[in-house]
C-alpha cells in the first residue's frame, strides 16, 4: 500500500515537474509575443529590451530541461528570443546568439513537422537576416568583401532573399579580385538570381557577364551579354557592353550587323558610331592582309577592293562620331588613321616602281598619296592638339610628316617629322 501511495505521489511530482516546465515555455512565449508588439514603438523600446531578456531566461530554462528541450516551440521559441536579441546586439558581442538562433532554427524546422510554429521560424529568420544585413554593409563599406560575402550570404540562407542573394553575389565579386576563389561563389549567385525575376536583373547581365570575361571565360561572357541584349534591347549600357567584348574578342564580323542596328536605332551615340568605325577598320585590316599575301592578280584586286570598301566605310562612321563631338579624341586619331591607310600604299608603291618606271609614274601616285595624306591631317593634328603626349597621335603626325611629298616645303616637313620624333622618343606614357 505504502508503494503503492508512493508511485502515485511520484507520478503526481512528474506531472508537476512536466506542467511546470511547460508553464515556463508559456512564460517564454508571452514574453516573446509582448517584445515584438512593443519592439515597433520606441516609446516602449526599454520595456522590449525588458521582455527579450525574460523570454531569454525562460526558454532558457525550457531548453535546459528533458521534458521540453526537443519540443518544436522550444526550437522555435529558442530560434526567434535568440536571433532577437542578436539583431538588437549593439555591442559587436552576438557571435554566440546568432550561433544558437541558427542551431534552433534548424532543429525547429525539422520537429514541426505540422508547421504549428511556422510563424516563428520565420520571426526567427528575419531577426537573423537584420543582423546579417547590417554585419554585411559594415564589412562591405570597410572594403572587407569576404566577411560581406559571408554575411549576406547568411541572410541569404536565413531567408532566401533575393535581395540578400544579390548582395553576397556583388561582395563576391569584388572578393574575387583578391581571391579567385570567391569568383564562383559570385558566378553561381548571379545566375540564380538571373533564373528569378529580381529586380536587378539587367545590370546582373552586366556584371556576369564582366565577371566571365575578367576570368577569361570569353564563350560565356559572350552568350551572356547577348542574352542580356535579347530580354533588354533597349537597355544601351548592356548594348555598349555586348558591343565591347565582341571587340574585345575579335569577333568584328559577327558584331558589325548588330552595330549598324544600334547605330540606327542611336544615332547619337557616339561610343557607338566609333565602334563601328573600329570594327570596320580592323575588317579592313584582315582583308588588306590578306590581299598582300594573295598571289593571283584577279583575287588579289578582289580581296583590296573589299579592305578599301571597309575603310570608307569606317571613316564615315568615326566622322559621324565627331559630328556629335568634335573633340572625340580617339575618333580623331582612327579617323586620321584610316584615311592615312591609302596614302601610304600610294606611297610605298612608287618607292617600288621598278627600275624602268618613268618619272611621271612616280610623281603620279606620289601626288596621289599626297592627296590623301593631305584629306587625313586635320585629323591628325586636332588629336594632337588635344593631347599632346599621346603616343598614337604623335606617331601617326610624324608619320604624315614622313610620307608627305611636298618638295616646297620639304625640309619644313623633315624638321616637324624630327621634332615630332624627339617629342615621341621622349614621351613616357605609351598610348
Amino acid at each position: 500500500m505504502k508503494i503503492k501511495l508512493l508511485m502515485i505521489g511520484l507520478l503526481g511530482l512528474s506531472t508537476i515537474t512536466a506542467f511546470a516546465q511547460k508553464g515556463v515555455l508559456k512564460d517564454a512565449q508571452e514574453s516573446y509575443d509582448k517584445y515584438t508588439v512593443e519592439i515597433s514603438q520606441k516609446i516602449l523600446a526599454s520595456k522590449a529590451k525588458q521582455d527579450l531578456a525574460d523570454a531569454k531566461t525562460s526558454i532558457d530554462k525550457a531548453a535546459a530541461n528533458d521534458k521540453t528541450a526537443t519540443m518544436p516551440q522550444t526550437y522555435a521559441l529558442e530560434g526567434a528570443v535568440y536571433a532577437a536579441t542578436a539583431a538588437m546586439d549593439t555591442t559587436g558581442t552576438a557571435a554566440a546568439a546568432v550561433t544558437t538562433a541558427q542551431d534552433a532554427i534548424k532543429k525547429a524546422k525539422e520537429a514541426d513537422t505540422k508547421g504549428d510554429f511556422k510563424k516563428l521560424i520565420t520571426d526567427a529568420g528575419n531577426n537573423l537576416a537584420i543582423y546579417f544585413q547590417a554585419q554585411g554593409v559594415k564589412q562591405y563599406q570597410n572594403g572587407k568583401y569576404e566577411l560581406a560575402y559571408q554575411a549576406f550570404d547568411n541572410w541569404n540562407q536565413a531567408t532566401g532573399d533575393t535581395t540578400a542573394l544579390y548582395y553576397s553575389s556583388l561582395s563576391a565579386s569584388n572578393a574575387g579580385l583578391t581571391n579567385p576563389k570567391f569568383n564562383a561563389y559570385a558566378t553561381a549567385g548571379y545566375n540564380k538570381l538571373l533564373a528569378t525575376n529580381f529586380s536587378q536583373n539587367v545590370k546582373i547581365y552586366g556584371y556576369l557577364s564582366t565577371l566571365y570575361m575578367v576570368t577569361k571565360d570569353t564563350a560565356d561572357a559572350l552568350k551572356i551579354i547577348s542574352t542580356g541584349v535579347t530580354k533588354f534591347p533597349s537597355n544601351s549600357d548592356l548594348r555598349n557592353l555586348e558591343v565591347k567584348f565582341f571587340l574585345m574578342a575579335g569577333k568584328d564580323n559577327e558584331i558589325l550587323g548588330k552595330l549598324e542596328a544600334a547605330v540606327t536605332a542611336d544615332p547619337k551615340n557616339k561610343e557607338l558610331c566609333y565602334y563601328a568605325g573600329l570594327a570596320y577598320t580592323r575588317v579592313g585590316d584582315a582583308a588588306d592582309a590578306k590581299a598582300k599575301k594573295t598571289k593571283e592578280a584577279a583575287a588579289k584586286g578582289a580581296v583590296a577592293k573589299e579592305a578599301a570598301d571597309d575603310y570608307v566605310k569606317a571613316a564615315g562612321y568615326y566622322k559621324k562620331a565627331l559630328a556629335i563631338d568634335p573633340n572625340y579624341i580617339d575618333a580623331n586619331i582612327n579617323l586620321g588613321n584610316v584615311l592615312m591607310k591609302p596614302a601610304i600604299d600610294l606611297f610605298n608603291q612608287a618607292n617600288n616602281l621598278p627600275s624602268n618606271a618613268t618619272p611621271k609614274q612616280y610623281d603620279d601616285l606620289r601626288a596621289q598619296a599626297d592627296a590623301q595624306f593631305d584629306l587625313a591631317l586635320p585629323y591628325l593634328q586636332k588629336a594632337v592638339d588635344l593631347d599632346p603626349k599621346n603616343n598614337a597621335a604623335l606617331t601617326n603626325l610624324w608619320n604624315y610628316y614622313r610620307g608627305k611629298y611636298d618638295k616646297a616645303h620639304a625640309a619644313d616637313n623633315k624638321a616637324k617629322a624630327a621634332d615630332l620624333k624627339k617629342q615621341i622618343d621622349a614621351n613616357p606614357a605609351k598610348n
